[in-house]
């Protein structure tokens, strides 16, 4: 038997009290059409725009900035003095989704509805928000709306909440809040792992493929390269509107098979047709993805935002140009958009060593590269498993038999 069981089985053997979340909690605002044993009280706190609360942001700061969403950042005392709140408290979005926090300390808000514990001797706030986050889906079916949905308080004050001891609800806590710390822990760790890999492999892709000059010749690796410039070792093609048979998003059917490729890594959609056969090499042409270098395989198309590389000569590879235009800085024209038509891709010079330079070359840096993908892959897959693991246990000790419950 766990502490958590020893502490049902001497505090609470015949189930635990159950209360609505309005009777347990103090809310920032009075909302229509509530009974009034479900708000008997409010709350004062300050509140901000949204644009004003990121105008705050220092990265000397130690007080919490508080959004509805991911944004995460601080302020100090003297940027935000006049907005600044203090206590334990609980966050809903106003509007938007079910992002709900906690926070203890000094903060300042936007958007949020705020909560407080009616009784802290009876109902640990923290407690409150692990039940919530437990139940986040349910709670996210009470925010309607046809544009920015808004939370429905009449139904989210009457969830009903378990309230064992307040011995149990700490000891809870306590498990959850180390888990928390474990898995931002192996976040961490496992990220650190993968940046240590991106890093070693940039460094021999880079060894690889930096020439050096001797005598007035070029080498790659002791093997004398010639240099030539894109246009003329490589046809270049120029990506336009998606084909007319063909589906957006990433997951093809067996008819709509062949890949469309826009200005980014992620496939833009799929078509029953392809407009290239080989393997190529895709430059982002216009916008803040200019420059950015991708290896695609045989039969896709491309569209809007590409220049597309297909070597015509036989002794070059496209893996080899993608690895080679990877290491250095394609760099686009001064304007407000930054952009690169075809003549500056076929101007781009590049070292070329022998075939079989070129496969050692490739053949390295592919593994490399699976290594740091296989990573970049099993990062996220781990996380999850290890959400799943605490989304399992707290869901294990969030659950609670209720008062003369047969």
């Amino acid at each position: 038997m766990n502490r958590i069981e020893k502490l049902i089985a001497e505090l609470c053997p015949e189930g635990v009290e159950w209360k609505k979340l309005g009777e347990i909690t103090i809310w920032d605002k009075k909302f229509n059409n509530i009974s009034k044993d479900l708000q008997k009280n409010v709350i004062s706190f300050k509140h901000v725009l949204a644009e004003k609360l990121k105008s705050f942001e220092s990265v000397n700061g130690d007080i919490m900035l508080l959004s509805t969403g991911q944004f995460i950042a601080f302020t100090t005392y003297e940027l935000a003095k006049e907005y600044i709140n203090e206590g334990e408290v609980i966050t809903l979005p106003s509007g938007g989704t079910a992002n709900i926090k906690y926070y203890k300390g000094k903060f300042v808000d936007s958007g949020n509805l705020l909560a407080i514990s009616a009784d802290t001797k009876k109902y640990n706030l923290k407690f409150i928000w692990h039940y919530l986050k437990n139940i986040n889906s349910y709670i996210q079916s009470f925010y309607r709306g046809s544009g920015v949905q808004h939370p429905d308080m009449r139904q989210i004050l009457n969830i009903p909440i378990p309230l064992p001891p307040l011995p149990i609800q700490e000891e809870i806590v306590k498990i959850l809040d180390t888990f928390t710390e474990l898995e931002a822990e192996l976040e961490a760790e496992l990220e650190a792992e993968l940046e240590a890999r991106r890093k070693q492999y940039e460094y021999y892709r880079n060894t690889l493929l930096t020439p050096v000059e001797h005598n007035g010749r070029w080498y790659l690796n002791g093997k004398e390269v010639e240099w030539k410039k894109l246009g003329e070792v490589c046809k270049v093609i120029t990506g336009g509107e998606p084909p007319k048979n063909s589906i957006k998003g990433n997951i093809p059917t067996s008819i709509y098979k062949y890949p469309i490729f826009g200005n980014g890594i992620d496939v833009y959609g799929y078509s029953d047709t392809y407009e290239i056969d080989k393997d190529a090499v895709t430059i982002s042409s216009i916008g803040a993805n200019t420059g950015k270098i991708y290896f695609r395989n045989a039969f896709f198309t491309p569209i809007i935002r590409l220049k597309v590389l297909i070597p015509i000569e036989e002794n070059l590879l496209s893996k080899y140009i993608y690895y080679y235009l990877s290491s250095i800085n394609i760099s686009s024209k001064k304007s407000s958009v930054p952009n690169m038509n075809s003549n500056d891709a076929k101007k781009i010079t590049i070292p070329i060593p022998p075939l079989s330079e070129q496969e050692r070359i490739v053949a390295i840096l592919d593994k490399f590269d699976a290594l740091v993908n296989d990573i970049s892959q099993g990062l996220p897959a781990e996380i999850e498993a290890r959400r799943k693991q605490y989304e399992y246990y707290r869901n294990k000790l969030l659950t609670f038999k209720k008062k003369n419950e047969i």
